[in-house]
């Protein structure tokens, strides 16, 4: 791990403050979790529509392509790499009072983000039939000429987003978190509107392509809604293309590394895009589905966790690395008591929430069998998918961004690779297996994701001795969640038939929340999650 660059002789002056409580960040990653869980509900009331009215069809695999494709811009530009890069210059220039060229620094990234993805926009919406083709080999005739309509009208949306993106930026180094992370509800409350409205009235093709415009109409609103609070609190803000500020090229350093690790992400999304529009029709949209859930708790439980300590950390990236350590194992174990049960929920409930969430309309039975089997494989590396969203943020927090760079392109080069020969093994050996493919290419992206933990863990260990997820508190929650799980599997079985997936749904996934809650709040483990620990009355300890 490289080490962190030295400080500004000239911006010793003054002294900082004292560093925040304890408690800060578990304090700002509820705040964080409750905007995230509200833009994931959204989020999913949005795919219950897009089910609805297109299922696994052609046209879900043609808007599931349209979102991708301009991702890439909204990745590489966007939250990921500014956490990376300019939140930890940022906070430490607020950190040291430093006000009027921490203005200077917002206002410079935000022209030079604002000039970036206008260049990348055009030259999206230019060459959208060849990035349609790269992307989406399999695509042909209608199919292909509806995705690259679509992708030239949500190329600028993608850029608006990565503004949305420096927004969040600021506003989580001023520890306002709420907001930001509420935010997307906008962009899924535009999709879903334009979806309520035009859905009975329009064709499939007709109306994937207005749903196209809902996301651009809701890109804007996303941003707008933060642009308020970032001009309140950040007075001195000026926009201004500046490469020539010290601290701006203290954030295009740490930024180069970041855009890398971000680039293979994306890399890897598209392989399994191309895979995907490869196998059959629907392929896509099936992995997305199964995507949509595994990445329900990842953003809950892990970006919130990762993203409240981000700051705290870079507050304290001079501390001795016992410190890190600490905040480090507290965010972890944060993160166990909750993605625990997650995985274990979907392994063997899976099948229950997926019917409940899409299972309607053009959504088949079959569709929810397939979905449950590939969000299985997903979950495997849910843990360690999880877990290095927080261990990524250390490194960050000390402007080191090259190693979580190069071990991620270590874990997509497994995960494609994997990917490509499972593909393979299908198309020319066993056709027809075909349907196993997408359970093939989730189980490859888990293995990926564990041989990032372990890679990831291993290095920041040099630094800060004795991180890890603990086995003994590992091994407690998977047994609770386990019983509870037997437990809610087995009401299943004493439900009338023909019942409506949304009330199976209530009826096992209330008692398997309750039971699992109710034995980790008696064996006191509850105070890893302080919001549940209000929630429920203090146990008496002898």
């Amino acid at each position: 791990m490289t080490n962190p660059p030295p400080p500004d002789p000239a911006a010793q002056e003054p002294e900082p403050p004292p560093p925040p409580p304890a408690g800060t960040g578990g304090r700002n990653a509820q705040w964080i979790a409750l905007g995230i869980l509200l833009s994931r509900i959204s989020g999913l009331v949005r795919d219950m529509f897009i089910a609805r009215y297109f299922g696994t069809k052609d046209v879900a695999d043609v808007w599931r392509t349209a979102l991708r494709m301009p991702n890439v811009l909204q990745n590489l530009l966007g939250e990921g790499t500014l956490s990376a890069s300019f939140i930890p210059v940022y906070t430490d220039l607020i950190h040291r009072g430093k006000e009027k060229e921490a203005g200077r620094l917002a206002g410079a990234i935000f022209a030079l983000l604002f000039a970036l993805a206008a260049l990348l926009t055009l030259i999206g919406i230019a060459m959208a039939p060849v990035l349609v083709s790269l992307g989406a080999p399999g695509f042909t005739g209608a199919k292909k000429e509806l995705a690259i309509t679509c992708v030239r009208i949500v190329f600028p949306m993608a850029g608006v987003l990565v503004l949305s993106a420096w927004s969040l930026g600021v506003l989580n180094s001023h520890r306002r978190f709420f907001l930001p992370y509420v935010a997307p509800v906008l962009w899924n409350a535009a999709i879903i509107g334009t979806l309520f409205w035009f859905g009975s009235r329009e064709s499939e093709r007709d109306l994937v392509v207005l749903a196209c415009w809902g996301a651009f109409v809701g890109g804007i609103l996303q941003f707008l809604v933060q642009l308020p609070g970032v001009l309140r609190l950040q007075r001195h803000l000026k926009i201004r293309l500046n490469l020539r500020l010290q601290s701006v090229q203290r954030v295009l350093r740490t930024a180069s590394h970041a855009i890398g690790g971000r680039g293979v992400v994306q890399i890897s999304g598209w392989v399994d895009n191309i895979l995907g529009s490869l196998m059959f029709g629907g392929a896509i949209a099936i992995l997305a589905y199964a995507q949509t859930l595994y990445m329900l708790p990842v953003s809950l439980f892990g970006m919130s966790v990762a993203a409240a300590e981000l700051p705290e950390l870079a507050r304290n990236r001079q501390a001795a690395g016992d410190v890190i350590a600490r905040r480090v194992n507290a965010g972890l174990a944060q993160i166990a008591v909750l993605i625990v049960p997650s995985v274990v929920g979907y392994l063997l409930l899976g099948d229950v929430i997926v019917a409940a969430l899409f299972e309607r309309g053009e959504f088949t039975r079959d569709d929810t069998i397939s979905v449950t089997l590939v969000l299985i494989a997903y979950s495997i590396g849910l843990l360690a998918s999880t877990a290095t969203r927080l261990m990524s943020s250390a490194f960050y927090a000390v402007q080191d961004t090259r190693t979580p760079a190069r071990i991620a392109y270590l874990r997509v080069a497994v995960s494609a690779a994997l990917g490509v020969l499972i593909i393979l093994w299908i198309k020319f050996g066993n056709p027809g297996h075909a349907r196993f493919g997408p359970i093939g290419l989730a189980a490859a992206s888990s293995l990926g994701a564990w041989l990032e933990w372990s890679l990831l863990r291993r290095r920041l260990t040099s630094i800060a001795r004795g991180i890890g997820l603990g086995r003994v508190l590992l091994i407690k929650l998977g047994a609770v969640a386990l019983v509870a799980a037997a437990v809610a599997r087995g009401i299943t079985y004493v439900l009338p038939s023909g019942l409506d997936p949304i009330l199976v749904a209530v009826a096992v996934l209330g008692p398997y929340a309750v039971i699992y809650l109710v034995v980790v709040h008696y064996l006191g483990i509850e105070a890893r999650i302080p919001l549940i620990g209000r929630l429920l009355p203090a146990r008496r300890r002898k």
